[in-house]
């Protein structure tokens, strides 16, 4: 397996020149940072899309009065975070990183925390035009309109690992720490419910619940974001698929290609492209 390089932190950066405005809704960074490269958890005023067009992002979002959830972000997904939600970011893999600023007045009703989306072809196509130097004025505010439309329309996607709330049911907090500390292992929710002293039909309830989600749910999501910082470092599919408890090389894949819409082979040829 591939050494882990030293973290680099960065600064967040002075975003004056990017700030959102009601004239200006929409307001695109652009950056291409090294791999294991970070920003120290921050906040904004205005809401936030993170993305990358090439590279691997971890993101983790700390919503109020809450748990922080941990997202994990090829180029098919992004990351949507609310106006003043804190959060940092972390570079899996050398990244073409792409963030839109979105004005507070821009939060489509009922929308949170964070939440992963699925990036829709068009608009991956309006946020790199956004990139144009000298943009005229009136092709922004087209460009802004259209982000801001697919925005809605983008489907919502599955790759963060909640965890339970401050406060939640101790017995739900034991399993989840234990699966994330080891997502290789193969218990199911009644050999976990023994180990945590519940019933497995409680165990089923309080993952409703608490984290609004089924057990074999929740265990893919750590499964994913366990394997696809493996697979951007250029572990072979048969040992991620080892690590994540999968007893064969063909049912990982298969699980994968359902979860992202892409085998795991083909997310390795488009790394070391």
């Amino acid at each position: 397996m591939p050494p882990r390089r030293p973290a680099r932190p960065l600064p967040v950066g002075d975003t004056d020149d990017f700030r959102p405005t009601p004239a200006r809704p929409v307001r695109l960074r652009a950056r291409n940072l090294a791999a294991d490269t970070h920003f120290a958890p921050h906040a904004h005023p205005w809401a936030q899309l993170a993305s990358c067009a090439r590279g691997v992002l971890e993101v983790t979002v700390e919503p109020e009065g809450g748990d922080a959830v941990t997202c994990i972000v090829p180029p098919s997904r992004a990351v949507w975070i609310a106006p003043g939600a804190r959060h940092a970011v972390h570079v899996l893999e050398e990244a073409e990183f792409r963030t839109l600023y979105l004005h507070a007045s821009t939060t489509p009703p009922g929308w949170q925390g964070c939440r992963v989306l699925v990036v829709p072809a068009l608009l991956r196509e309006a946020v790199a035009a956004l990139e144009a130097p000298q943009l005229p004025p009136a092709r922004e505010r087209l460009l802004s309109a259209l982000v801001l439309d697919e925005l809605q329309r983008a489907a919502p996607a599955a790759l963060g690992v909640p965890l339970p709330p401050a406060g939640g049911d101790k017995r739900l907090r034991a399993l989840c720490e234990a699966v994330l500390r080891d997502p290789a292992s193969r218990s199911g929710l009644a050999g976990w419910a023994r180990e945590v002293g519940a019933s497995e039909r409680t165990l089923a309830r309080l993952f409703r619940d608490e984290l609004g989600t089924g057990w074999q749910q929740w265990r893919q999501q750590v499964v994913l974001a366990h394997a696809l910082p493996l697979l951007a470092r250029g572990v072979p599919v048969a040992e991620v698929a080892a690590a994540a408890g999968y007893a064969s090389e063909s049912a990982f894949s298969a699980m994968f290609k359902a979860a992202l819409g892409q085998p795991p082979r083909g997310f390795h040829a488009r790394r070391s492209a």
